[in-house]
């Protein structure tokens, strides 16, 4: 049996890859703000967004893939009651930044494994994060130091790198936060027997 995650996350891979997990990754192709937009339509909750989301990944390759397990995953962000997307330039991520400096936000991380179709397994992980009340100078010095890179997250920062300097507390777990409850998915695949 293959594992084949349906997303082209760098993190997830890293993840998946330091764990000694097989794997191969292939794109969902998903149109993803269409189905947030609807979802938003019918007032779903930022959390049942994220697991929409992930169960349309999974179930969109497992499809062509009856005879692999296939992990879609998603993560959004929650602040002061609502979704928040990721910035689509520097001038939208540095806004975010400074709404959220010295606040709490929420990272919610959603995965669903499924095969042939149909959905196996799912997990569902919320962490609360505090961003310090940093100063413009820092924020400058962010900007300059990780460029357009910080796009391709929804916070705006990499917890695994510079972004970790945003924070005062973080709760929640480490892997989720990064993109991927990874310890319960190792669990659910020694169940499949993809690993010891």
């Amino acid at each position: 049996m293959i594992l084949i995650l349906a997303s082209t996350s760098a993190i997830r891979a890293r993840l998946l890859e330091a764990a000694g997990v097989p794997f191969e990754a292939h794109p969902s192709r998903l149109d993803e703000q269409a189905v947030k937009t609807a979802l938003l339509a019918e007032d779903a909750s930022p959390a049942a967004i994220a697991e929409a989301l992930a169960e349309m990944k999974a179930l969109r390759l497992s499809t062509n893939h009856p005879e692999a397990l296939v992990l879609g995953c998603d993560q959004v962000l929650e602040f002061a009651g609502r979704l928040i997307g990721k910035s689509e330039s520097l001038t939208e991520a540095r806004a975010l930044l400074l709404s959220l400096r010295g606040k709490s936000h929420s990272l919610i991380t959603a995965a669903v494994l499924a095969k042939g179709g149909t959905p196996i397994w799912r997990k569902r992980e919320r962490a609360e994060l505090l961003m310090r009340d940093f100063s413009a100078e820092f924020l400058d010095a962010y900007f300059e130091a990780e460029g357009e890179g910080i796009l391709s997250a929804v916070g705006c920062y990499h917890l695994e790198g510079r972004g970790a300097q945003l924070f005062e507390r973080v709760e929640g777990d480490y892997f989720a936060i990064l993109g991927l409850p990874l310890l319960p998915l190792l669990a659910v695949l020694r169940e499949h027997g993809m690993l010891r």
